[in-house]
């Protein structure tokens, strides 16, 4: 039996939620910020610098791999609490490792801690994030990605002051891993216990943490999670593309000055978020199915756009329709692996394995190809990406008996 939420106790919990997603987009532009500074106090070069990002990536997906077992065993809250202390602990062995030790292995341990702890949270967090949308029965996982999106912005913005101010980065790591500890706690008291995500000793009538384990990998079996998949797949590579390619797209491809070039990764991140702090309304009146589809031609009429651009005006409109195209297929298809709620945890840690996968992996793989092709004509592959996921998009459709993110068109 769910416990029934008052007014206040269910706002405490969705500003928890809120938190631990800001937390988590804090942590890592936390090291992202540093990586110039990381990279000139050990003297290391970027193939190097490409090994760390790798150590976090493994590290990220084993993470995620893992969080099945975390909910099975000790529930979501307590395990968002767990993994938001190794992820905080991981912040600050960076900054040990950087500054009092100058040691690349323990820099890379710092970040497989920080890539464990964030990969489990997110798992978690996006199945108290469905478990939220669910009780107000409207889309709001969108709006929990903007506040991950907002946790990267204030992030970067706190890294590059430490940086002006020759912060070393011991000390700004030290200080973000206190934040988020903060964080945690605070977050924690005010989670809910719920059967549903294995936080409660209802022992008696629950399956053995094993058994529930097993439930949770049947998930894979299913033709859902992998459509879904797509969904995902697609958004991610090209979300995670531009990170990674953007900037540089602009530099090498179209001879915009480095500035330029951050400031077009800019454009795409603000329209990323924009959308996804109002893309919740606009999918409960139009439907997930149809919101999908319109942001996949988004994404891939902006992308087709920064490729061809014939001036630099043109390539930063193309750079914000490629962020609203890439802005909700995250949040949307964890939204839809997450419909049924006895099985929510093991379809969000499917999709979410699926599309951190994509969004960890592809842009390595784009730099590869790129050598070949260059960069421009390499992005076209993300063009493709982006139109298979708006044509797996109707794998996104609310399962019977769920309400959220049918859409209010048809009345």
């Amino acid at each position: 039996m769910e416990p029934v939420l008052s007014r206040a106790q269910y706002v405490r919990w969705r500003t928890a939620i809120f938190a631990i997603f800001l937390a988590s987009g804090l942590s890592i532009a936390t090291w992202a910020s540093r990586v110039p500074a990381i990279k000139v106090t050990l003297d290391v070069d970027n193939i190097q610098i490409g090994l760390m990002l790798l150590g976090a990536g493994i590290a990220s997906i084993l993470g995620l791999s893992l969080a099945n077992i975390v909910l099975a065993r000790w529930g979501a809250r307590t395990g968002m609490l767990v993994s938001m202390f190794v992820f905080a602990a991981g912040v600050a062995i960076i900054g040990v490792g950087t500054d009092v030790l100058h040691s690349y292995v323990v820099v890379i341990a710092g970040l497989v801690l920080f890539g464990l702890g964030n990969g489990a949270v997110d798992v978690m967090m996006n199945v108290e994030g469905a478990a939220i949308e669910k009780q107000s029965g409207k889309t709001i996982l969108p709006l929990f990605h903007a506040f991950f999106s907002f946790g990267t912005v204030v992030g970067a913005g706190i890294g590059a002051l430490a940086a002006a101010w020759h912060v070393n980065v011991l000390l700004h790591t030290l200080f973000m891993a206190l934040v988020i500890v903060g964080i945690a706690f605070a977050s924690y008291a005010n989670v809910p216990s719920r059967d549903i995500t294995g936080d409660t000793d209802a022992a008696a009538d629950r399956p053995h943490w094993r058994e529930r384990l097993h439930t949770s990998l049947s998930a894979w079996r299913e033709p859902r999670t992998y459509a879904l998949g797509v969904i995902m797949l697609g958004m991610a590579f090209a979300e995670g593309g531009a990170n990674d390619w953007l900037a540089l797209g602009m530099v090498e491809g179209h001879g915009a000055t480095p500035a330029l070039g951050a400031l077009g990764l800019t454009v795409f991140s603000v329209s990323m978020t924009v959308v996804r702090v109002f893309g919740g309304p606009l999918v409960d009146r139009f439907g997930r199915v149809a919101t999908l589809r319109v942001l996949s031609v988004l994404a891939a009429g902006g992308l087709v756009l920064f490729i061809l651009a014939p001036n630099i005006p043109l390539v930063f409109v193309a750079a914000a329709l490629w962020g609203a195209g890439t802005s909700l297929g995250f949040p949307l298809g964890m939204s839809a692996a997450a419909d049924d709620p006895a099985k929510a945890a093991a379809r969000v840690s499917a999709a979410a394995t699926i599309g951190y996968v994509s969004f960890l992996c592809g842009p390595p793989i784009l730099g590869f190809i790129s050598e070949q092709i260059g960069l421009l004509n390499t992005l076209y592959i993300l063009v493709a990406l982006a139109v298979a996921s708006g044509l797996a998009s109707s794998a996104a459709k609310p399962i019977a008996g769920s309400s959220v993110g049918a859409g209010h068109s048809h009345h």
